[in-house]
């Protein structure tokens, strides 16, 4: 893979787009910290996905591009795609990806997939969406799609990073989300945020583990503990926060379910990097 960072242009990069691949325009980048960032292409008019499912994307700066699976933030209804990314200084694909700049072109894969997806959960009460780091990004789609709510009464996010700064792109998000013309009227009164931090001070610090196993979450919601009747649950997140969460809910007693068989938790396991 080549190190400049000027990356080719849609047109100049036509003629090296496989079959199966869309060139995209980037529209908007947002750095968030020197590890985090956003940034939204265009989407293609064919295109088509479930909120929660995430994609293959790529950069046309090599003859063979590198590929790495990255959850659609942006919800099933919107006109652009949204993306979080971590920057990971010798990563294959993120090294370049993170000098992305509007007009630079990126590739993506034309079949979405994921686990994290409405259809996969059973009915329930309240779902809970337990996310670290970048992991909040198929979340970012789910709860700005009127599905979620009409689905669940109660919609928990839990976001947890290492430091305070780690968090914005959450914040950020509800705090938009709450003034939204489509589905802010069913945020306002059915999602609850609830962001911590693991080695800063913050109003609510720890694993998120470890504020169920100790009761914490719960009771700062104001919310009975985890049931397998009332509650479904979503994580997105590290290999060791989802074998964790995993572990966590079924000692609940949840079922972990998929898109062939709908069950009381799902899991993600598609890593950038």
């Amino acid at each position: 893979m080549q190190e400049n960072a000027t990356l080719p242009q849609t047109g100049a990069a036509e003629a090296h787009i496989p079959a199966g691949v869309y060139a995209e325009t980037v529209t908007e980048v947002q750095h968030y910290t020197d590890r985090l960032f956003r940034f939204r292409i265009t989407r293609p008019a064919a295109f088509r996905f479930r909120s929660g499912e995430f994609v293959m994307i790529g950069l046309p700066n090599a003859e063979r591009p590198v590929y790495r699976a990255y959850s659609i933030a942006s919800p099933s209804w919107d006109e652009e795609i949204e993306f979080f990314s971590i920057k990971v200084p010798n990563g294959p694909l993120t090294e370049h990806l993170q000098k992305i700049r509007p007009g630079d072109t990126v590739l993506m894969r034309k079949k979405p997939t994921g686990t994290l997806v409405n259809d996969a959960l059973l009915p329930g009460k309240r779902v809970y969406m337990f996310s670290t780091g970048t992991g909040i990004a198929p979340f970012a789609s789910l709860i700005r799609d009127p599905e979620t709510y009409e689905k669940f009464g109660e919609v928990i996010l839990t976001h947890t990073c290492r430091e305070v700064a780690e968090l914005e792109y959450g914040l950020e998000l509800v705090r938009k989300l709450m003034e939204d013309e489509l589905v802010g009227e069913l945020a306002r009164a059915q999602l609850r945020h609830y962001p911590t931090v693991t080695r800063e001070p913050y109003p609510v610090m720890g694993r998120i583990t470890d504020l169920m196993a100790s009761g914490k979450l719960f009771a700062d919601l104001g919310v009975p503990p985890i049931c397998p009747e009332d509650d479904r649950g979503m994580i997105c997140g590290s290999m060791a926060m989802l074998r964790d969460t995993k572990e966590a809910l079924e000692d609940f007693g949840l079922v972990e379910g998929s898109n062939a068989q709908p069950g009381s938790f799902v899991v993600e396991r598609a890593f950038v990097d």
